[in-house]
């Protein structure tokens, strides 16, 4: 009996790309303050944009992933972190 082959749906990568695990636990208390909040909102995460752009901002701070202003990633109509107010270094 031969088998046939179904074809598979080509597999693409993230638009981001890949980004470090957090290892070392950098931003462990940030990320845990996210699932908490996620948790206390039964899931909100619109409830949770707060803790969610505190542990984004974390990640780029340590090189965890590529820095980026986090008006692009959808935080525009927050205020901006102290972070944000300074000028970034270009190398």
């Amino acid at each position: 009996m031969a088998l046939s082959r179904t074809p598979r749906n080509k597999v693409t990568p993230p638009l981001k790309g890949s980004f470090p695990l957090d290892h070392d636990g950098e931003c462990k208390d940030r990320m845990r303050d996210y699932m908490e909040c996620l948790k206390k909102t039964s899931q909100n995460s619109r409830a949770c944009r707060e803790e969610s752009r505190q542990y984004l901002a974390c990640r780029m701070e340590k090189d965890l992933m590529t820095k980026e202003p986090l008006d692009t990633l959808g935080f525009k109509d927050l205020k901006p972190l102290p972070s944000e107010n300074q000028p970034q270094n270009k190398s």
